[in-house]
């Protein structure tokens, strides 16, 4: 079991060699849309607003169908940068902290996403996990967020292994887990604090907290990472561990 000082603490550790340049791949995975989620809500429209939208209509106040058209071609295009680029910063940006808590070679992290080996294969399977997050949420929003942590493992899981495959990634993920749900919704929770104390600073300070968050989640995955071998849930060779080394007594 872990505790999130253990996380924290190990955190600390890896982000007082590396701050900065921790600091710079958070911001480019920010940018990325790394801490969205199709389940989070958000975006509908209320009752009065569709019977005001169809009143306008009906009395002949038309809608501004130029903007309109400009509003959805401006979404579908930030959705294709987010399929077709995001992800594979938001797995190249968790590679990056996974590399740095184990105390490898971190460089070329992000382009190792856009290997053409590696490329298509993130794309799929971050665009699998995204839909199946957003279907579970059209049930009620504590599904779509329980799924959400059930499969947030799967872009670390990616970062070890983009061939791993569709199926194989997000159950994983899901086993990973499983029985840690809570105590990750806590973890999650535990930054709250940092963050409302960055807004303080005109917001700028939450970009600060950043690397801080990252850093713990890596340690998170390192550790379930660990236990998913020993139960045997998965073996190295699916996660391409051909060298473990030793961290603190603890075998990555």
């Amino acid at each position: 079991m872990w505790s999130r000082k253990e996380l924290k603490d190990r955190a600390k550790t890896v982000l007082s060699r590396i701050y900065w340049s921790a600091f710079g791949v958070s911001i480019v995975m920010a940018l990325a849309g790394a801490n969205d989620g199709w389940g989070g809500g958000g975006g509908s429209h209320s009752r009065d607003s569709r019977e005001s939208f169809y009143s306008n209509i009906h009395n002949g106040n038309y809608v501004n169908w130029d903007l309109l058209t400009m509003v959805l071609v401006g979404a579908l295009v930030i959705i294709a940068l987010r399929i077709f680029i995001g992800y594979c910063l938001e797995v190249g940006g968790r590679r990056y902290f996974v590399q740095s808590a184990q105390y490898r070679d971190n460089k070329r992290c992000f382009s190792f996403s856009f290997d053409q080996e590696n490329y298509m294969q993130i794309v799929k399977t971050m665009l699998l996990k995204n839909i199946f997050i957003f279907l579970w949420s059209l049930l009620l929003i504590i599904p779509g967020i329980i799924k959400s942590y059930a499969y947030s493992m799967v872009p670390y899981i990616l970062a070890d292994n983009p061939n791993i495959g569709v199926k194989k990634a997000i159950a994983l993920s899901n086993e990973m887990t499983m029985g840690y749900k809570f105590d990750m919704f806590v973890l999650d929770l535990s930054f709250i604090g940092w963050y409302l104390l960055g807004a303080l600073a005109f917001g700028i300070g939450i970009l600060f907290v950043m690397p801080y968050e990252n850093a713990t989640d890596a340690e998170l995955y390192l550790i379930l990472r660990k236990n998913a071998l020993e139960s045997n849930l998965c073996i190295s060779e699916d996660l391409l561990l051909s060298n473990p080394i030793t961290v603190n007594n603890n075998i990555w």
